[in-house]
């Protein structure tokens, strides 16, 4: 077997197992979304501006992740930047981002024992890496206004 053979058995080697193990951790954090997903939906988290009529408190709440891009998503992504056509290796990536935000911006929401969440919106960024301007990793901060239940700051005497 001459080296450039070994060469090209040991790159696809190197992305078969790229393949496996990016998609077994995309997966497991897939799950986790869902169980939190499903324990959080009892908190709405809406983009309305406007609140409800009532007294309320309100406070800023964020969620943010930060999450990486594996070399199979990147060799696919190079694969369809050179064919053209949608980036689908890509949207999971940004799907399981806006996601983890929410439901960290919830749980921030929830430790307040909010009973809403207005005007939730999100901020998208991608982190390059390398001369190649690879993206490296995808930041997404979700944020919006948590609205507690007004307290009584009557002074008993």
């Amino acid at each position: 077997m001459s080296g450039e053979s070994f060469q090209l058995i040991y790159i696809i080697g190197l992305l078969v197992i790229a393949y496996w193990v990016g998609s077994y951790r995309e997966k497991r954090h897939y799950q986790s979304i869902i169980k939190r997903e499903y324990e959080l939906n009892r908190l709405p988290a809406v983009n309305l501006k406007t609140p409800p009529e009532g007294n309320f408190q309100h406070e800023l709440v964020m969620g943010n992740v930060t999450i990486s891009v594996d070399y199979f998503k990147r060799f696919l992504a190079a694969l369809h930047a050179f064919f053209g056509g949608r980036v689908t290796s890509y949207e999971t990536l940004l799907d399981r981002a806006r996601r983890e935000a929410l439901l960290r911006m919830k749980a921030v929401a929830s430790e307040k024992q909010a009973l809403l969440v207005l005007n939730v919106k999100y901020e998208t960024v991608s982190i390059f890496k390398g001369a190649g301007k690879n993206i490296g990793s995808v930041e997404v901060l979700a944020y919006g206004t948590a609205l507690m239940a007004a307290r009584n700051n009557a002074q008993v005497s």
